[in-house]
């Protein structure tokens, strides 16, 4: 899956490229925050920010079948996304990183604790290197969720 994440772009800007990923991309696309995007553009489904519309709320205006998935920071937030009927969370930051400075990590135990526990994907974000994908995956994870892990590449 690919996630569109451009909170600078306006709606019509994020049509556009969502548009254009849905016809270059070989892989299903979340819409970052914007289900009225996702949906104007067939989007597989719509990821939401910790803070952002509730799972209800972005399902009615998907207006059909979709994926709905949440970012969360604490054990607490993924229960609370899993409550809401969110279909996966992406629970982080598990290691320390540069997107999120002086944030504290929540460490494998936690992304382990939150895998066994609740009955929805969770994926590991936050300092995913090539090299701590194997113990993300080994603690739980269904996946891993990354902003540079192919910087510099053609992913």
């Amino acid at each position: 899956m690919l996630q569109l994440r451009c909170p600078q772009l306006t709606a019509g800007e994020m049509e556009a490229e969502a548009e254009q990923l849905i016809d270059a991309c070989p892989l299903h696309l979340l819409v970052n925050g914007r289900p009225d995007v996702a949906r104007a553009v067939g989007a597989a489904g719509v990821h939401l920010p910790e803070s952002g519309l509730p799972v209800a709320a972005a399902r009615r205006v998907l207006g059909g079948p979709g994926m709905v998935g949440r970012s969360v920071h604490s054990l607490q937030g993924a229960r609370r996304a899993r409550d809401e009927g969110a279909d996966y969370v992406v629970l982080g930051p598990i290691f320390a990183t540069r997107t999120h400075p002086g944030e504290p990590e929540l460490g494998l135990d936690v992304l382990a604790e939150a895998a066994a526990e609740l009955e929805i994907a969770v994926l590991a974000i936050g300092g995913i290197t090539r090299s701590r994908v194997p113990a993300c995956l080994d603690a739980g994870a269904a996946g891993i969720a990354a902003v540079g892990l192919f910087e510099g590449r053609d992913p």
